[in-house]
C-alpha cells in the first residue's frame, strides 16, 4: 500500500484523447483530481489538431499548453522548467495508440497512467515493459476494478488464507450494447472497439474479458498455466468476437473461467467473480460494489459492507474507502484509488526514496504485459477449436 507520501505541491497532469465525445477522459480528468492531489495542465486531447486544441476549454487546459499532438507535448513540456512541466501522462485513447504513446512518454521521464489493454499486441506491450525497466518512472494500468474498496478488502482476505487454498474461479464480464451492429451507425466507442485496426486481436475479449480476467489474478494471487478458450461473433457481418469463455488451468491446481458477452439483452456493466476455497467462498458484483458475500458451509451466510469503521475490515478496504458506512462509493472512487497510489509512489521516488515497482497495490506495467498475454492464447486457442495453449508469462506477478 501507499504510505501518501508528502508533496508541497499537487502533480502536474497532462490528458492525451479524451476529446469531445469521448466517455474515459473525462473518467480520468475526475479521477485524478478527486483527492486534490494533481491538477490538469496539458493535453493532446485528439489525434486531429484541431479538435485537440478545440477541446482543450471542457477541460480548462490553457491555449497555450492545448497541444496539436502527443508528440508536440511532450517535446514542449520536456523544455520547462522543472517547477512547470508535467509530472505525469495520462492515456485515454484507443488501443492501437497506446503503444507508442507511453513509449515516448516514458523515454521522455515521465510518469504514465495507461488504459487497458496495455498496447495493441504482447510484443509491444513486452518492449515497452523492458522501456519501464530501464526507466525510474511509475506506469499505472487502469484496471480499475482493482481499486473498489471490498476488491481490496477481498484480495487481502484470500493472500492471508482466510479461504483457505483456492481451488476455483469464475469470473463474468455482461453487456448487451452491441447486440446490434452500432458500430455500422458510426457510433464512436463501438465503432472503434469492433475494429480489428484500431482494437488489436480481440473485440470483447481485449475490451472487457481483461478486466474479469485481471480481477481474479488481482484478489486471488493465483499463477495462471494453460487456457483453453471458444470466441464467437454471434452478430453478422462484426470483425471481432462479441462473446466468449475461457478456461484456466492455475498453476496450484484449480480451475478457472473467465466468460464475457456484449451481446446479451438488457445487462448493463455486469462484472462479478466468484472465488471458491477450502474454507469458505465469496462473491462480489461491480453493480452493487459496496456488499460481498462470505459464506462457509455450516455456518451462516455473511454480508461485508463497505464499512471503513468496522471492525472486519482489514487494512487495505479501509485505505480504499472515502466516505462513512451507508453513502454509495462506486466508479469513480475506484478508478480514483489507482491515481492515488501511483501518486504515493511518484511523491516517493520524486522524494528520493525507492520504489517496488513491481508489487504496487494499483495494476503496473507487468499486469498490463499479463493481459495482453491473455488476449493473444485466448484468440490463438480459439482459432484452433480450444486447444490448451500455455498461459504462464515470465512477468506475471502473484
Amino acid at each position: 500500500m501507499g504510505i501518501n507520501a508528502p508533496l508541497n505541491r499537487k502533480l502536474r497532469m497532462a490528458l492525451v484523447g479524451g476529446g469531445q465525445g469521448s466517455f474515459i477522459g473525462r473518467v480520468h480528468s475526475i479521477a485524478a483530481c478527486l483527492d486534490n492531489r494533481a491538477e490538469l495542465v496539458a493535453g493532446a486531447l485528439s489525434s486531429d489538431p484541431a479538435r485537440a486544441k478545440a477541446s482543450a476549454a471542457d477541460y480548462d487546459i490553457p491555449p497555450a499548453r492545448a497541444y496539436g499532438s502527443y508528440q508536440e507535448m511532450l517535446q514542449a513540456e520536456a523544455k520547462l522548467p522543472a517547477h512547470e512541466r508535467i509530472d505525469f501522462v495520462s492515456i485515454a485513447t484507443p488501443n492501437h495508440t497506446h503503444f507508442e504513446i507511453a513509449l515516448a512518454a516514458v523515454k521522455a521521464g515521465f510518469h504514465v497512467l495507461c488504459d487497458k489493454p496495455l498496447t495493441y499486441d504482447l510484443a509491444q506491450a513486452e518492449e515497452l515493459g523492458k522501456a519501464v525497466d530501464a526507466a525510474q518512472v511509475i506506469f499505472a494500468v487502469t484496471h480499475n476494478y482493482t481499486g473498489y474498496p471490498l476488491v481490496r478488502q477481498a484480495r487481502e482476505m484470500i493472500l492471508g488464507g482466510e479461504l483457505g487454498e483456492i481451488q476455483a474461479t469464475r469470473a463474468f464480464y455482461i453487456q448487451g450494447w452491441l447486440r446490434t451492429r452500432l458500430e455500422a451507425t458510426d457510433q464512436k466507442q463501438a465503432a472503434w472497439r469492433t475494429d480489428p485496426k484500431r482494437s488489436g486481436a480481440a473485440g470483447c475479449f481485449g475490451d472487457i474479458a481483461t478486466h474479469a480476467y485481471n480481477l481474479t489474478r488481482y484478489m486471488t494471487g493465483l499463477l495462471p498455466a494453460q487456457i483453453s478458450c471458444q470466441l464467437r461473433t454471434f452478430e453478422a457481418g462484426r470483425q471481432l468476437d462479441d462473446y466468449g469463455t475461457a478456461m484456466i488451468k492455475w498453476q496450484n491446481g484449480g480451475l478457472g473461467t473467465v466468460t464475457a458477452s456484449q451481446i446479451s439483452h438488457g445487462r448493463e456493466n455486469d462484472l462479478f467473480i466468484e472465488i471458491d476455497g477450502t474454507k469458505g467462498s465469496l462473491t462480489w458484483r461491480q453493480e452493487n460494489p459496496n456488499e460481498m458475500f462470505v459464506r462457509t458451509n455450516g455456518q451462516p451466510h455473511r454480508i461485508y459492507t463497505r464499512d471503513p469503521n468496522s471492525p472486519y475490515m482489514n487494512a487495505s478496504g479501509k485505505a480504499a474507502c472515502r466516505l462513512p458506512s451507508g453513502h454509495p462509493e462506486a466508479f469513480f472512487e475506484a478508478f480514483a484509488n489507482i491515481y492515488r497510489s501511483a501518486y504515493d509512489d511518484i511523491c516517493q521516488l520524486n522524494a528520493g526514496s525507492s520504489v517496488d515497482r513491481n508489487n504496487s497495490i494499483y495494476p503496473n506495467v507487468n499486469d498490463g504485459i499479463d493481459g495482453m498475454h491473455f488476449i493473444e492464447q485466448a484468440v490463438a486457442s480459439s482459432q484452433q477449436n480450444g486447444a490448451w495453449l500455455n498461459l504462464a508469462h515470465p512477468r506475471a506477478r502473484r
